[in-house]
């Protein structure tokens, strides 16, 4: 049985010299660098507060599909677009415009899930099917005869599971391939002949905010949204005028400028450190420090069994039934160490830690400090 929470619990205190210099570990909304937050400041009146029609705006909407172009090394044709809703508005969008009657779903957690449902409840969509393995684990997409569209997630933001990008073989010459991409992009390789849709929204590797939706689109997917042109569509869903705005360097309609700044900052921080090779080593090294500690600790497991399909991002470790994972985040709140909840649906007594690009490997090594004293504490 879990030990309960107490008063005594949450009066434990971590030692300050085992406390990192940026407590903040969520899965999304993510740790934002203050430096973009003082780039955003220091705008003044020149930037928020402006009509997204303007220069000021359409210059940073400009960086924005620019520098994601860039850090995905996206090859010629493909096309960035942008629009308002964040990701579970982009499913809809892609069952009105790049999905024409079947689709083919990898389910393995709460996000690969919700996609299939969707397609699944759209009444112009005519089969939605599924390839499911439990949490921990991912299937092996593989060619369904009919489907137009196959749907997986680089990243399983619920489990921290990753799955390869790739085309299934034996799918159809025209087949679309969409994968999401919200807690991957910025933190993770990526081909991009291996996709036709990498959709996402900001506010997890690209530490930015939420209601945005991105998706870097293949001339194939470009094709495709002209295609279905014809078939009914919500404007706000609509990709063929998101497409159309997109190219113009802005959206539809008025998106959270904020938002397009603060992604700017980080996309641009990545390239300058490296770009995308950068980023993915450093998010290696910083899960690497928890997967060794789950390892080595007789009171931790790393969730994830199977080493290669552990996420480099997002980072989940099982306790021992003698610690209450509410607790140990909880107390580590309680010092300033935040977002460590375990997904909610999964049920499990655990943890979950991001390691997107923004946080350093340093604060990690100092959080598996701060997690030996507050496990030990709470086991004695």
């Amino acid at each position: 049985m879990f030990r309960a929470m107490t008063d005594q619990n949450t009066a434990i205190r971590i030692p300050l010299d085992l406390l990192p210099a940026d407590g903040r570990f969520g899965s999304g909304p993510s740790k934002v660098r203050v430096e973009s937050l003082l780039a955003l400041g220091a705008t003044g009146t020149s930037y928020m507060g402006t009509s997204h029609r303007q220069e000021t705006v359409k210059q940073m909407v400009a960086r924005a599909r620019g520098g994601l172009a860039a850090l995905l090394d996206l090859p010629e044709g493909y096309e960035v677009l942008l629009g308002n809703g964040g990701a579970t508005a982009f499913w809809d969008a892609a069952g009105f415009r790049l999905v024409r009657s079947h689709s083919h779903h990898a389910v393995f957690g709460e996000f690969s899930s919700k996609f299939a449902q969707a397609m699944r409840e759209a009444p112009h969509i005519a089969t939605a099917t599924t390839l499911e393995s439990a949490p921990g684990t991912h299937p092996a997409l593989a060619a369904v005869d009919g489907a137009d569209a196959y749907a997986l997630t680089h990243n399983e933001t619920s489990t921290g599971v990753w799955m390869p990008v790739a085309r299934p073989t034996g799918a159809d010459a025209d087949a679309l391939v969409l994968v999401d991409a919200t807690s991957a992009a910025g933190g993770m390789p990526v081909d991009p002949a291996e996709f036709d849709v990498y959709y996402l929204s900001p506010q997890k590797a690209l530490a930015s905010d939420g209601g945005l939706w991105l998706a870097a689109c293949s001339p194939r997917a470009l094709g495709r949204i002209d295609e279905l042109g014809d078939r009914w569509c919500p404007a706000s869903l609509d990709l063929a005028i998101a497409r159309d705005n997109s190219v113009k360097d802005q959206t539809y309609n008025t998106p959270a400028l904020a938002t397009i700044f603060l992604l700017v900052q980080q996309v641009e921080w990545i390239l300058d450190q490296g770009g995308l090779a950068w980023a993915s080593a450093r998010t290696r090294e910083s899960s690497g420090v928890l997967y060794d500690w789950a390892d080595a600790h007789e009171l931790a497991t790393p969730f994830v069994t199977d080493p290669a399909i552990r996420s480099p991002v997002v980072v989940t470790i099982d306790l021992d039934e003698r610690v209450d994972a509410t607790a140990v985040s909880a107390i580590l709140r309680a010092n300033g160490v935040r977002d460590t909840d375990s997904y909610r649906k999964l049920g499990r007594n655990q943890i979950r830690i991001a390691t997107f690009p923004s946080v350093t490997p340093d604060d990690v090594r100092c959080l598996t400090a701060c997690l030996d004293h507050v496990v030990d504490a709470i086991a004695r």
